[in-house]
């Protein structure tokens, strides 16, 4: 009678690999690697087998050979390659075919001072920085259309929120402006995150480069990489360049995840200030008044998902050992190249959702009278131009806050007579009562750096458009 240990072994076997071991390892890690660094990996293996024929380790009539039959292998159609447990991964599977082709010998000398740590890391770092390349373009795009509609929308007067109460009137325009602002700090932060990925460790070899007299400097030149890292140890052990392209993931995913969701406030029925296009909305299957902004639900999903991407890279790298690992490799990649993907969606879905949609002035601009949220003027008049100090002028402010909401009233509906009737010792002016009440004389006076003045705005958006 077998053991139970004896007859597991018996059908997942006793030599490498293990059925187990090939069907939730080798295999997907083999498919993820076609998937993702196929181009890259052969891209290393033109420019090192050049960079050695430079140097005189290999000869020419080898490395002419050699490059040849990259070059055809390259051709494969890397959707019909399959796994086989004849080749432990990708790499080898590639190296076999171009030793079919010029034999194994002359095959394995391309790798002369190349090991799968220093190629690893530069695979990781070309593939992930043609995905900061591509995030970075279409944030920059995303940013152009916000600002389109923030130009066209400069005098556009709405409600803004704190503590998502209505708070002030501000504008449209002065709104978008600030989300562009966050957005472009996001882009800085890809920048910066593509710096320190596009360096170069090739030739680092295992971790100590290599006795050859190989060319590190010429790797850099040869694979399009802004510089080389300098130290060996640096290039194979460093983790930093993954959490810095992480980073900045999550931080675009999030900073957009939030004005994603007040996008779809505004586009609610109740509030009615973004009208989407229908291009981008969803009818209900049952009930057929309904325009559903499925587009910025599921963009707002989506870069959810990205963010949890972009931690799971930060957790994976966390209390991992100093130096080449699978922590960092073939487990975590994967993550990132979803990440940067599941963001690019979002970042073209929000693209086509913000240059189409429309703003509702009219609407806007009632709400911006509604909930007295245009009575800080109130206060600042009798502080600015009756002499009171700001403490008691916002303390008779709220008494008549307080008496407006007693009796259910707008502020626009109290006569001025009832106002200063409830200021007791002092009388305001008709004229003072009118733009006390107008959310346009609100707006107008916030003049100064940075407020919803709409030519302090329409400044604001000339210098960011002259600054790209």
């Amino acid at each position: 009678m077998h053991t139970l240990r004896e007859a597991f072994e018996q059908k997942d076997g006793v030599t490498f690999p293990g059925k187990t071991y090939m069907e939730e390892l080798l295999k997907p890690v083999f498919y993820d690697q076609r998937e993702h660094l196929f181009d890259a990996m052969f891209m290393i293996h033109k420019a090192h087998t050049t960079m050695l024929a430079e140097q005189d380790i290999l000869a020419k009539e080898e490395a002419d050979k050699i490059l040849d039959a990259v070059h055809e292998v390259e051709k494969m159609d890397k959707n019909e390659i399959e796994y086989s447990p004849l080749y432990e991964d990708l790499f080898f599977l590639v190296e076999s075919r171009i030793g079919e082709l010029i034999g194994q010998e002359l095959a394995g000398k391309m790798h002369i001072a190349k090991s799968r740590n220093d190629m690893g890391e530069a695979m990781y770092r070309i593939v992930l920085r043609d995905y900061l390349d591509e995030t970075v373009k279409q944030a920059e795009r995303l940013g152009e259309a916000i600002l389109y509609q923030a130009e066209n929308h400069v005098k556009s007067i709405m409600p803004a929120h704190t503590h998502t109460q209505p708070a002030q009137p501000t504008t449209f325009g002065h709104y978008l402006t600030a989300i562009y602002d966050s957005l472009q700090r996001d882009v800085n932060r890809l920048k910066r995150a593509h710096q320190t990925v596009n360096k170069s460790p090739m030739g680092a070899a295992a971790i100590t480069t290599s006795g050859f007299p190989i060319n590190r400097e010429r790797m850099v030149e040869l694979l399009g990489f802004d510089g080389l890292i300098e130290n060996s140890y640096d290039a194979i052990a460093a983790g930093d360049y993954l959490t810095e392209a992480a980073q900045s993931l999550t931080s675009l995913m999030t900073n957009m995840g939030r004005w994603l969701q007040e996008f779809l406030r505004m586009t609610s029925r109740e509030v009615g200030l973004i009208n989407l296009s229908d291009a981008y909305v969803q009818i209900s299957s049952i009930m057929p008044q309904k325009r559903n902004p499925v587009s910025i639900e599921h963009s707002r999903a989506i870069a959810s998902s990205a963010a949890s991407e972009g931690m799971a890279v930060l957790h994976m790298v966390h209390n991992t050992p100093y130096g080449d690992i699978n922590d960092t490799e073939d487990d975590l990649q994967p993550h990132l190249y979803k990440g940067f993907h599941k963001a690019l969606r979002v970042l073209k879905l929000m693209h086509a959702v913000v240059l189409t949609m429309d703003f509702n002035e009219e609407r806007a601009y009632q709400q911006a009278k509604e909930n007295m949220i245009t009575i800080t003027e109130l206060a600042d008049i009798l502080a600015r131009d009756y002499g009171m100090s700001f403490r008691k002028a916002h303390h008779k402010a709220s008494v008549i806050a307080k008496k407006a909401t007693a009796e259910g009233k707008e502020l626009y509906e109290i006569p001025l007579k009832t106002i200063n009737a409830w200021l007791d010792d002092t009388s305001l002016t008709e004229k003072d009562w009118t733009e006390i009440i107008d959310p346009f004389y609100f707006v107008q006076r916030r003049d100064r750096t940075g407020g919803p003045n709409p030519d302090v705005v329409l400044n604001m958006i000339v210098k960011r458009k002259q600054a790209k």
